[in-house]
């Protein structure tokens, strides 16, 4: 697991370094040009921004300081679900697009905590509860997430249900670590064909779209958690 672990996390810094360049690009030209991720921000919070998500991603692949630039990028994350989000979530409960970003930062967060190697038990529930959140998504928006399944794969309700049930199972077993390692060995490897199958070819269709850029490297990003997750948590 000690290889897988440290793919994740490079898969993780690669995420967190292009989401970086976004908000530089956004802050630079103060328009939507490839982003940012999630949505637009002042300049000078998109240069701020920038610069953590960068150090961090080059501290995590170098080994360098990469305590302390997890702890910065996990900083960050949560104050960004906390302010931005949290807010949406209260004024629009309703409205599944603060819970799918809100929720997608959190897992990032938890998975920056994990990197850092402390706060490892609050950093695998906030994993852990994101995956509830996407999963329950799933089940009340199946029909528009089969909507997203390619045309060439079969089902496509199908398997709406079932990556909804795969992130349920995989929050229990996260959160209660039982297959624990398993399950998110698995859950990477589920991410990871969705950024070869799903996204990457989104991507190249739209290439001035910065919400199939965002989605991708979230994919990317979540892939890396799992991976570096998988690396810690019990057998």
């Amino acid at each position: 697991m000690k290889n897988l672990s440290r793919i994740g996390r490079i898969l993780f810094a690669i995420a967190m370094a292009e989401f970086g360049i976004q908000y530089l690009l956004h802050a630079i030209r103060r328009g939507p040009t490839l982003g940012p991720p999630f949505s637009p921000v002042h300049p000078f919070w998109g240069y701020f921004t920038a610069v953590v998500l960068i150090i961090a991603a080059v501290g995590i692949v170098t080994g360098k300081q990469t305590r302390c630039v997890a702890i910065a990028l996990a900083i960050t994350l949560l104050l960004r679900a906390l302010i931005v989000y949290a807010p949406r979530l209260a004024a629009h409960p309703h409205d599944p697009g603060p819970w799918t970003s809100g929720f997608e930062i959190l897992a990032m967060c938890g998975a920056a905590l994990v990197i850092s190697g402390i706060a490892i038990g609050p950093a695998r529930w906030l994993f852990a509860i994101s995956l509830g959140v996407f999963g329950t998504q799933h089940f009340l928006y199946a029909k528009f997430v089969a909507t997203l399944v390619p045309s060439w794969i079969p089902g496509h309700l199908f398997w709406a249900y079932f990556v909804g049930a795969a992130f349920v199972a995989s929050a229990l077993s996260i959160a209660i670590e039982k297959y624990a390692r398993l399950a998110s060995a698995l859950l990477g490897l589920m991410f990871f064909l969705w950024v070869i199958s799903l996204h990457l070819p989104r991507v190249a269709a739209a290439l001035h779209n910065g919400d199939e850029w965002t989605s991708a490297f979230v994919a990317l990003a979540m892939c890396g958690g799992s991976w570096v997750l998988a690396g810690i948590v019990k057998r």
